[in-house]
């Protein structure tokens, strides 16, 4: 599906943030498991070896890495040129790297997203991000069918707590405006407590270990940038690979410094939309006011609207 802009919430109202017309291009939403569904046939298609169902797989020298596993009963090591670390933050890569080789950025917000995947067609074209004084509230979309939303919780949050009614009713509140708005409800297929929070690891690589995605960094979900930074780092990753081979080995060497200019934009495009969408639990007047202003700035100035634009569909990708 692909969307040419999305709403701002607030206040009753809503606004619409043109992303095509001001940012030259619009957003496609997918289902990740879809991206996985084509990786696999792109990787299938080669005829080369694609492994599932390993075991006790683990990361040895860095700077001549060998990975070893479990599968289908035998003890396999595969000896690496080059490992590619794309394996989420719980993945091996990054622990594999020495104590001390990394520096840590972090932070932790003190919020969290209660989020439903549910049986409803969308009740709105594009999506809508809602500012409310009961909390955050968003609605997206998987497919036509399909309808993802989100609301701002404390992260200790017991998802038990939010039988379906109550997660419908809470939604209706922080989605509702003064022309009224219908929202479509049905069975919750899925439903979790997912935490918000900011971190990147410096640098990006070690020895012949680099990392790519959640592996190196974490983005708050607000400003939808996980998967395209992780695209973003592999675009730049994977060109200095094939350089490496013609025996050209600066790509690699400069992969972080790369890879880390736009991290950090992205870093602070999503603290700043978390910033300015959720309420404090405390109910501090002035930081209301604060994030109220700021909202009715991008709604009401098109070279603010422009920088949430830029900045939501995603800078360029780079190019050799």
């Amino acid at each position: 599906m692909v969307h040419d802009g999305l709403e701002l919430l607030f206040d009753g109202e809503g606004h619409r943030i043109a992303l095509t017309e001001l940012a030259g291009r619009g957003i496609s939403i997918y289902g990740q498991h879809e991206l996985v569904k084509d990786l696999v046939a792109a990787r299938l298609a080669t005829g080369r070896p694609l492994l599932f169902e390993v075991s006790g797989v683990r990361v040895s020298d860095v700077d001549s890495p060998v990975v070893e596993f479990w599968h289908e009963g035998r003890l396999e090591q595969l000896h690496c040129d080059i490992l590619a670390g794309c394996d989420g933050y719980h993945g091996i890569s990054r622990p594999s790297i020495p104590a001390g080789a990394l520096r840590w950025y972090e932070r932790d917000y003190p919020y969290a997203w209660l989020g439903i995947l549910a049986e409803a067609p969308p009740s709105s074209e594009e999506l809508i991000y809602a500012y409310h004084e009961r909390g955050f509230a968003l609605h997206s979309m998987r497919s036509p069918r399909i309808t993802r939303l989100y609301l701002q919780v404390r992260p200790d949050e017991d998802p038990a707590a939010w039988p379906d009614e109550r997660i419908w009713a809470e939604l209706r509140t922080r989605l509702d405006r003064r022309a009224g708005f219908t929202l479509a409800d049905g069975p919750i297929l899925e439903k979790g407590v997912t935490a918000l929070r900011s971190v990147v690891v410096e640098p990006m690589q070690h020895g012949r270990v680099y990392l790519a995605g959640d592996a190196a960094h974490i983005v708050p979900a607000t400003g939808a940038k996980g998967l395209n930074l992780a695209v973003a780092d592999v675009s730049v990753l994977a060109p200095a690979i094939a350089d490496f081979y013609a025996g050209d080995p600066s790509g690699l060497a400069a992969y972080s410094e790369r890879c880390l200019r736009r991290v950090w934009r992205v870093q602070h495009f999503s603290w700043w939309m978390t910033s300015m969408l959720h309420r404090p639990d405390d109910g501090d007047p002035f930081t209301h006011r604060l994030q109220l202003s700021q909202l009715r700035y991008v709604a009401g100035s098109r070279a603010a609207a422009t920088s949430l634009a830029e900045n939501y569909v995603g800078l360029p990708l780079e190019r050799r």
